[in-house]
């Protein structure tokens, strides 16, 4: 595959990811977000910036920073885990989540959908 065809590729995918039928949310070592996709911000209630100044613990609430660390060592974790809307209402949430590297850079990229 060439280097066209290669970023025909990503721009397509990340399309179909920002506009997909699962919340994404990809963070940094430090637990900023620092991408999300459309449905993750519908969900949550949030413009994209909003959430984009926002770290894990402000909406996921207590234990969040151990069960980061914990993915950390593992490089992958999967549960459900409660998640706060801005307006304060809470809804349990499916995940599954690993870490990647992106342009030398540590990412750690979650999807999931709300349990039924």
């Amino acid at each position: 595959m060439n280097q066209a065809q290669h970023l025909i590729q990503a721009g397509l995918l990340g399309e179909a990811l920002d506009h997909g039928p699962v919340a994404v949310f990809v963070a940094d070592e430090h637990m900023r977000y620092i991408a999300v996709n459309v449905y993750a911000c519908e969900l949550l209630g949030y413009t994209r910036d909003e959430l984009l100044q926002l770290r894990i613990p402000d909406v996921s609430g207590n234990g969040a920073e151990e069960e980061f660390a914990e993915f950390i060592v593992d490089g992958r974790r999967d549960g459900t885990i409660e998640l706060r809307r801005k307006d304060g209402s809470t809804f349990d949430f499916a995940y599954v989540a690993s870490e990647t590297t992106i342009a030398g850079m540590s990412l750690f990229v979650s999807v999931g959908r709300p349990t039924p």
